[in-house]
Parts: C-alpha cells; structure tokens; sequence
C-alpha cells in the first residue's frame, strides 16, 4: 500500500509529471529514474526497520517498482513523440508574416513535424518572402485569411510581425482579432531562436496571445467524458418519450419529422442542428434563409407551441452531442446570417465570434440568466454575447453541472418567453 503512493510523490516531486515537448527525453527519464529510485529506496528503509526477516522479498518488490515506472515514462514518451511526428497530435496552424523567425518555425518543424503548418498569409507576398517560407504554401493576404474556406479547421494562428513594424502590428491586429481561432504575436526579435523553444508553446518566446488562451487538454477531455455521460443517460431515459414526440408531430402536421438548420459550430464551422418539427415545411429555412418567428407565428403547429414551450424540440441534439458537434452546455449555435434590427448579429458585437472558442451547447449559461430565444434588438445579442464569454472564461464541469441543474426549473419558471 505505501510502494504506490512513494512511487507517485517521488516521481513528482522532480517534475516527472511534467511532459515537456521540446525537453531532451534523457532529461526526463533521468527525472522520473531519481525519483523512483529514492522513493523505492526509502521504501526499502522502512521495511528493513520493520520486518528484517523479509527484505529479500521487499528488495525484488521496490527495483522491479522502480524499473516498472522508469519503463511506462519511457514508453510514454517514445509513443508521444512518434505520434507527433507522423502529425497525430499536431495543431493545424496557419502564420500570418513571411519573416525570418517564421523561416525558422517552419525550418525545425519540417524536422520535427510538431505543428501541422498549413501555409502563411502575406500582403506582401513576393520572391523573398517564398524564398524564406519554403515549401509552405501562400494562401494569399491577409483579407484572404478571413474568408478562406478552411479556416474553421485551423486551431492556431500566428502572427510574425518585425519589431520595428508596429503600424503594421496594429493593423494586423485589427483585422484578425475577432477571429474565435488561438492567435499568437511572435515579435521577429533579435536573439530569438525558435531551435530552443517548443514550437507548440511558442509563448514562451517573445509572444503574446492576442486572443484566445492556452488549451486545457485536461478540462476538454472532463469536458467531452461529462458530455458522453450525460448525452447517453438523456437518450436511453428519454428514448420512449422522444419516440411519442416523433409520432405526434408525424400525426399532427404533414412533413417530416425533424428540422435541421445550418448553424455556427466551433471554430465558426457550418453545422446542421436537428430538431423535432415544430413548424409548417419550410425548405427556405433549411436552405439558410432566415426568418424570425414571432408570438404567435401561424407557421407554428398546435403541437409545435407546445414543443418550442418547453423545449423539448431540442432534444434530437443529443444525438449532435454524441457525434462532437456539440456540447451538453455551451453558447447556443446561432443561425448562420443571424440578424437583430436587420443588422447581422456578427457586426452588431465585435467580440461575437469569441463565443465560438468552444462547441456550442443544448443549454448554457445564457439561457439559464433569462437570455434564450430570438434576439431581437443589438441590445439583447450584447446581453447573449457577454455572457457567453463569461461562460467561456469560466467553464468548468461542476459549472456545468449547475447550468444541467437549474435548466429545467428556468424553463418551468419563464413559461412567457417566447422560443
């Protein structure tokens, strides 16, 4: 019973635990090797002082303890690093500047393959700038960045500006600070050298995130695992109501049974939300072409009012949760094109796209503060944004465990809202 706890602490107490990408492996394995060894050596010590008779026993127990915890680090590390060179687990990551400390980023990485680099965007795109880049492919200039099609698949975007460009800073900043992707300045400075940096923590070079903020592996996997448990327990206690619903909005109205919408997802992807149907067929409104509902719409069905009501029509999006498309909590996915007061709600928060930093939800954090339904003034998509990102900065899984909590009783309690 004491072996694994001393194995744990000592192994700890080194920075075993801590995995460092751009760290030597011999480094590492030395850390987690002294730590385990003191710690089974203490082990030993005391169990000679307590039962003598049995130290041969004791002694195999604390070198093949020790051997064990020596191989799972060693293991661990040659299966990561193998992984990441083969881009397994690289970030896909676009660079906005063709500068000489994004030549070298691109120079080690084509050694090392710890970042999958997609291309570089540059306004001033010529001979040199290919000259340095490479291989990398130019997808064009900066403007290009923000409508390029293949945006939402990136994770990170880094910028590489000289420190002697600061009016070009700003502007770059400008323009590509409201994007929901990480975005990291890299200041082209001299004594910078990428070759003595982890490239997936280019922060700790002259660096600044702009927007965005460190990935938390360990929260999105809690996250994910709380999503799967909670979607799987709603579908298997709900599957026969579900089931009535789909045969009553079969019966009541002629049509299909499900709605499915294009809606914003994370990184900004185009996603479909399904619902159950609560309004007369409408294929314009599939296709994309927005039309609010208002109180007492006659599109609506009698059993659609109901529905929208209590929500329930949004239950066929545990099937979205399920798939990774979606989240139990999070921001609601807006309707691609989404007006309020005829202006796009895009351009009515400059901080819009923010909300998009993680996978929309079924409930969140907005919808539990009285923000749930159409917005339909500027004033009441400021409300929702601010405190999405509230949520964003915040999320935790007990937080979500709340919003799971206290979504049923706002909804019984706010039956005058109109959905």
């Amino acid at each position: 019973m004491l072996m694994p706890a001393m194995s744990v602490a000592g192994v700890w107490l080194p920075g075993g635990y801590r995995f460092r990408y751009a760290e030597p492996v011999l480094g590492h394995l030395l850390r987690a090797a002294l730590g385990a060894s003191t710690a089974m050596g203490l082990v030993f010590v005391i169990m000679a002082m307590v039962d003598p008779a049995q130290l041969p026993v004791f002694a195999r127990l604390c070198a093949a303890n020790a051997l064990t915890v020596f191989a799972l680090h060693a293991n661990y590390l040659g299966m990561v690093r193998a992984a990441t060179r083969k881009g397994h687990l690289s970030d896909n990551v676009v660079i906005v500047g063709a500068t000489h400390a994004a030549a070298r980023i691109v120079s080690r990485n084509v050694r090392e393959h710890e970042l999958n680099i997609v291309g570089y965007f540059d306004d001033r795109a010529g001979r040199s700038a290919a000259t340095l880049m490479g291989d990398t492919p130019f997808l064009g200039g900066v403007d290009d960045l923000l409508t390029w099609e293949g945006l939402p698949d990136v994770d990170r975007i880094v910028v590489t500006v000289t420190s002697t460009a600061q009016a070009r800073v700003r502007e770059l900043i400008d323009r590509i600070r409201n994007l929901p992707q990480e975005i990291i300045l890299v200041l082209d400075l001299e004594g910078f050298n990428p070759e003595q940096t982890s490239l997936a923590r280019v922060v700790d070079a002259p660096a600044a995130y702009i927007s965005g903020a460190p990935k938390d592996v360990r929260r999105a996997a809690v996250k994910r695992v709380f999503d799967l448990v909670v979607a799987t327990t709603a579908l298997v206690v709900l599957a026969i109501p579900m089931a009535v619903i789909a045969l009553a909005v079969r019966l009541d109205s002629p049509g299909s049974v499900f709605f499915r919408q294009k809606r914003h997802g994370f990184n900004n992807e185009t996603i479909r939300v399904w619902k159950f149907r609560s309004m007369r067929p409408d294929k314009r409104a599939e296709e994309g072409v927005i039309r609010q509902t208002v109180a007492d719409d006659p599109r609506v069905t009698r059993l659609g009012r109901f529905l929208r009501l209590t929500s329930l029509d949004e239950l066929p999006q545990l099937i979205s949760v399920l798939k990774g498309e979606m989240s139990i909590v999070g921001p609601r996915p807006h309707v691609v094109g989404m007006t309020a007061g005829s202006i796009e709600v895009t351009r009515t928060v400059g901080d819009y796209a923010h909300r998009h930093r993680m996978k929309p939800g079924m409930t969140g954090w907005a919808q539990i503060n009285g923000s749930r339904g159409p917005c339909h003034t500027p004033d009441e998509v400021r409300a929702r944004v601010r405190l999405d990102i509230d949520y964003v900065k915040r999320a935790s899984v007990w937080l979500d465990a709340w919003i799971v909590l206290m979504t049923i009783p706002c909804l019984i309690g706010d039956r005058a809202k109109h959905r």
